[in-house]
């Protein structure tokens, strides 16, 4: 079974129907690598469906996050979303702040533990923000 068809499984078994915006919302992040923004969806879409409202995007991004298919994190003060990785254990993420590409790194945990003897860490949040080398090779021919 594909991420994507565990996360319709997710949804369903969560007692949430699997109607054509919630099942293109989820195929449109789980066939890219990237973060993308309520609108960048919005925008992605509006030809499939012209009356699709921001409400109804953020309200099921927001749906899908709470049932972990989808995972998000903010940039400049601004929500950005992508499929929930199929890396299993615990890891963190590089995000091309130019196109959205992201890659999963490995967790730096253990460098910070050493340095904090005697303390009990409950949780941590590490992201790594740049630009991938695809966004760097286009910069250098304009």
């Amino acid at each position: 079974m594909t991420a994507f068809e565990q996360a319709v499984k997710t949804l369903k078994r969560n007692g949430y129907k699997t109607t054509g915006k919630r099942q293109r919302i989820l195929e449109l992040l789980y066939h890219s690598n990237k973060y993308m923004s309520a609108k960048e969806v919005q925008d992605r879409l509006k030809k499939m469906f012209p009356g699709i409202s921001p409400d109804t995007i953020y309200r099921n991004l927001r749906t899908f996050v709470s049932l972990k298919v989808v995972e998000e994190t903010e940039l400049n003060g601004e929500k950005l979303f992508r499929a929930t990785c199929d890396v299993h254990g615990h890891h963190h993420h590089f995000i091309c702040t130019s196109c959205g590409e992201t890659r999963e790194l490995d967790c730096p945990m253990s460098f910070f533990q050493d340095q904090l003897p005697g303390y009990d860490v409950h949780s941590h949040r590490f992201e790594l923000f740049g630009e991938c080398s695809k966004c760097l090779q286009k910069d250098q021919y304009k």
